[in-house]
């Protein structure tokens, strides 16, 4: 950056996020964080469901590590490895939550399997596929990018990286947004939607909003500072990037808001453990049944998850056990 004989808005020489850190607030938030997540880990052994909710208590662990790095950053501003490892595990937790939110998914699709635009348990294998792409890129962008030692091409290469993980991240929650919308719609339309389905509805719609602005957030501001160089004013620095305020209120506070509601409101709370366990067609009586099945190679069922080749051929090779409303043994609502 170049030289100003007046550094506004708390910029501090020598620091890597140009500002020193908060000294406190990190200790808070990784202290939340970790009662969440411990939280979350007794939710999962008393619902019996780490299989849906396995990934909530380790996101809560990632933002701890998080916050524990960034403390000790507000104390050695200056060194790039702490400034790598808070950035890294920062970008990388978000979308933790954001795979959980991907098993919650399978299991409500599995719950009213009749209105599912896709087979459920592929839910899982196609967002957790992209967002393993979303963290390999992030992991080896990330780093590249902090690094000021490296040579320019090689940061560059980080930025175009990071650039991507972020793009591909709004855009997965978007169409993970989208499959949900259109399964509420056909709930709706059919009279199969029971109020703990809607109140399952709500809190991932609410989710998925609080991780999509976070990353919005951080998108832009990504993109603001890939824009600088050894020669950018310090006076035209996005604000984004000069004040602290922002990544206390977009990262901090919407991710712990996140949590906090996957604890108040957790999945297992209102659906069955057992994903045979289905919503009959009357919306009323809960059903066990053989399971969802798809009868398609397991590679077409991958890369093909709304079976669109049997939606042109019209071969349906799902099998519609739902049919048999009232065969099977019927649960307690």
């Amino acid at each position: 950056m170049s030289n100003n004989s007046t550094l506004p808005d708390g910029y501090v020489d020598g620091s890597y996020w140009y500002y020193a850190p908060n000294k406190g607030a990190p200790i808070a938030f990784a202290v939340l964080f970790g009662i969440s997540g411990i939280i979350h880990a007794y939710q999962c052994f008393k619902y019996h469901c780490w299989k849906v909710g396995g990934l909530l208590p380790w996101a809560a662990t990632l933002f701890v590590g998080a916050f524990v790095a960034r403390e000790i950053g507000a104390y050695n501003y200056d060194n790039l490895g702490v400034f790598i490892a808070s950035t890294v595990l920062f970008l990388i937790a978000a979308p933790v939550y954001e795979g959980a939110n991907y098993f919650l998914l399978g299991r409500i699709l599995y719950y009213v399997p009749y209105n599912s635009p896709l087979h459920p348990g592929r839910v899982v294998s196609t967002f957790v596929g992209i967002d393993l792409v979303i963290g390999t890129l992030t992991g080896v962008g990330a780093p590249r990018v902090a690094n000021s030692s490296l040579s320019q091409s090689d940061i560059n290469l980080g930025k175009d990286l990071l650039k991507a993980a972020l793009l591909l991240q709004i855009a997965s929650m978007c169409t993970f947004v989208a499959i949900t919308a259109r399964y509420h719609y056909r709930c709706y339309k059919t009279g199969t939607l029971p109020n703990n389905l809607r109140t399952v509805l709500i809190v991932l719609y609410i989710s998925c909003t609080l991780i999509t602005v976070r990353t919005i957030y951080r998108t832009v501001e990504y993109f603001e500072a890939a824009s600088l160089n050894v020669y950018s004013d310090v006076l035209h620095i996005s604000p984004l990037l000069k004040h602290e305020f922002y990544f206390w209120v977009f990262e901090a506070m919407f991710m712990f808001s996140n949590t906090v509601l996957l604890n108040t409101f957790h999945p297992s709370r209102f659906l069955p453990v057992n994903n045979k366990i289905y919503l009959a067609q009357d919306g009323v009586a809960e059903i066990e049944g053989p399971g969802y099945e798809d009868k398609r190679h397991f590679l077409l069922t991958l890369f093909d998850p709304f079976d669109i080749v049997g939606i042109i051929t019209k071969r349906d090779k799902r099998e519609k056990f739902w049919e048999k409303d009232g065969k099977e043994e019927k649960v307690e609502a």
